[in-house]
């Protein structure tokens, strides 16, 4: 704090300093508080769906206790086909992801290949395309029975059936391990960068050939960041609902997410709310599991530590005229994965039904299915979509900091507790804490608060969904910051609120804008959270997709799509700027 010349009474000197411990007591309370409001509301969904495993009945009836639930679901033979479903769909898009991001991963980090910030651009920009959009689109692509790539081989080359077919486990996984495959690369080229690249240089100079270095070498040093990606990715493939919904449950192909919510939302009857609890114990059983391994494998990637000082820079393999294959294999990527589904999604979107191109195809083009949608239905679904990315990321970044301080500066006994619970987001499914929160509404909160059937319920599922990425990003941003400026300011007399709004909060500007953007960017796109308890009145705009979707109107639903990307796009711009601006764009190299 900068002198001002004027000298304080020694008597007022006590006075300022229980004035400022007041303060600090009560913004230190606060702070613990909101930290404890939501790791409790985290507890809570889980013990909601442990408790009502138990129970049979509807809402407003009487609940009856019984293991009968357990036995249902645990004899039928059907649970365990939906689970080998699950580990099958895992697998392929885990091979996918990999194959993909590791040589993308190493190109960008180990060779002289051209162009890496448009590559990494691309990827950052990939990761925000709706997985149901580009779902969609390969539906329109490789559908055994209207898809235009299989309609096309069959009348050229005169087949009796089709030769791919996307509606199946394996079609699944390789959408699911394209979508996922910037994020495996962006855990691989982070632990690249950070490894120290003289174990490869020495091994380079004694004459080893760069893949003997890469398989000696790079990949085992590599080896926790390999495994903290492979449980990573797995985690989200394991809770994944937009692809394997579009393109698996018109064909009855089930993993346990879209199984969940086929068993919630039943053509006929009421749903068997017990039922669905303790088949959801079985992916909460995995999700801890998984949540349990992956912190393992970052506490013993100290063992693995090879880390050199930024000013040390590994020698780039020189690509020579490989750097054209290279950037051919990474357009191919942004092709396959992005570019072709969304283009069948225009191609659809201005067709009155799905034809391969040609002169009439395109003479029909118009756009009907576009003014198809209601305007009504369209602004409301877009209100809502903007009340929850203003206020998602605000609430999830005030709550992420209160737990970051109470991890980090608090010294609390329990502040494990709490950075435990808060990282369980990530592998928890999120369609789990959609139902978690349906059966609150419905069974316990009913009466005293009613949340079922408003946006609020929306609001609260979102912002616990997306409460581990705000605590790493504010854990990060609170790391970087030297205790000792805390303690100075303490010794200027100042309290945890002063030091809060002066010191933290304007050192911690720069991360928290970039989070808050990213964050109402996943909201934006996000259909897993949502889709069980919007209603007509409350549905954001990626629910509005899946309504078309499920009434097979594809025509439609392409529409809705490209709207819905089209309003991204002034968003993402905007986030370029302002992350630029701040410094915490992605940079290549």
């Amino acid at each position: 704090m900068a002198a001002t010349g004027t000298k304080l009474p020694l008597s007022s000197v006590p006075n300022l300093a229980r004035a400022e411990s007041g303060s600090r007591d009560k913004t230190r309370i606060l702070l613990v508080a909101l930290a404890s409001l939501a790791c409790c509301t985290i507890l809570a969904f889980l013990a909601a769906i442990f408790w009502l495993s138990f129970t049979t009945g509807t809402p407003g009836a009487p609940l009856v206790y019984t293991f009968a639930n357990y036995l249902d679901v645990y004899l039928d033979p059907f649970t365990y086909r939906v689970l080998a479903n699950t580990v099958g769909f895992v697998s392929v898009m885990l091979l996918v992801a990999f194959l993909v991001g590791l040589p993308l991963a190493w190109l960008m980090e180990r060779s002289d290949c051209p162009g890496k910030p448009v590559v990494f651009t691309l990827i950052t920009t990939a990761l925000l395309i709706p997985g149901f959009a580009t779902a969609l689109g390969w539906i329109f692509l490789l559908h055994p029975r209207i898809g235009l790539i299989n309609r096309a081989a069959i009348a050229l080359f005169g087949l009796d059936q089709a030769p791919f077919n996307i509606s199946s486990i394996l079609g699944m996984g390789f959408v699911e391990g394209l979508s996922l495959a910037p994020i495996t690369f962006i855990m691989l080229a982070a632990g690249l960068r950070a490894m120290d690249p003289a174990l490869e240089e020495a091994a380079l100079a004694s004459g080893a050939r760069p893949l003997r270095i890469l398989t000696r070498v790079t990949l085992p040093a590599l080896l926790p960041s390999l495994l903290a990606a492979l449980i990573y990715v797995a985690a989200i493939g394991f809770a994944a609902f937009d692809v394997p919904a579009i393109i698996g449950l018109n064909n009855r192909i089930f993993t346990f997410s879209t199984y969940v919510y086929q068993l919630l939302t039943p053509s006929e009857g009421v749903p068997g709310y017990g039922h669905v609890a303790s088949l959801s114990l079985i992916m909460l059983v995995i999700a801890l599991a998984m949540s349990t391994l992956y912190r393992r494998v970052q506490r013993r990637a100290r063992a693995y530590a090879v880390i050199s000082g930024k000013a040390y820079q590994p020698r780039l393999v020189r690509l020579g005229r490989g750097k054209y294959v290279a950037l051919g294999l990474v357009a191919l990527y942004f092709t396959v994965s992005q570019l072709m589904p969304l283009l069948m999604l225009g191609w659809v979107a201005g067709l009155p039904y799905l034809q391969l191109p040609s002169a009439a195809a395109f003479a029909s083009l118009s756009w009907t299915h576009f003014r198809d949608i209601p305007t009504d239905l369209m602004l409301r679904s877009l209100s809502n979509t903007a009340f929850l990315m203003l206020l998602v990321p605000s609430v999830t970044l005030v709550l992420a900091a209160a737990i970051s301080w109470t991890v980090l500066r608090a010294r609390l006994r329990v502040a494990s507790v709490y950075e435990f619970l808060a990282f369980l987001p990530v592998t928890v499914p999120h369609i789990l804490f959609s139902l978690a929160a349906l059966l609150l509404a419905l069974f316990v909160l009913r009466d005293i608060l009613p949340l079922y059937g408003t946006i609020w319920i929306i609001l609260i599922v979102n912002v616990v969904g997306r409460l581990s990425y705000g605590t790493r990003m504010t854990n990060g941003a609170l790391i970087q910051i030297h205790g000792e400026l805390e303690e100075q300011a303490q010794m200027a007399g100042a309290g945890t609120g002063r030091i809060l709004a002066r010191v933290l909060v304007p050192l911690m500007a720069p991360t928290l804008l970039y989070a808050w953007i990213w964050i109402a960017l996943l909201t934006y796109r996000e259909l897993t959270l949502p889709v069980m308890l919007s209603t007509s009145e409350t549905m954001p705009f990626a629910v509005l997709v899946w309504g078309y979707v499920q009434a097979s109107q594809y025509g439609p639903a392409s529409a809705a799509s490209l709207i819905m990307l089209g309003v991204m796009v002034p968003i993402l711009l905007l986030y370029w700027v302002l992350a630029r601006r701040v410094g915490i764009a992605a940079r290549a190299g």
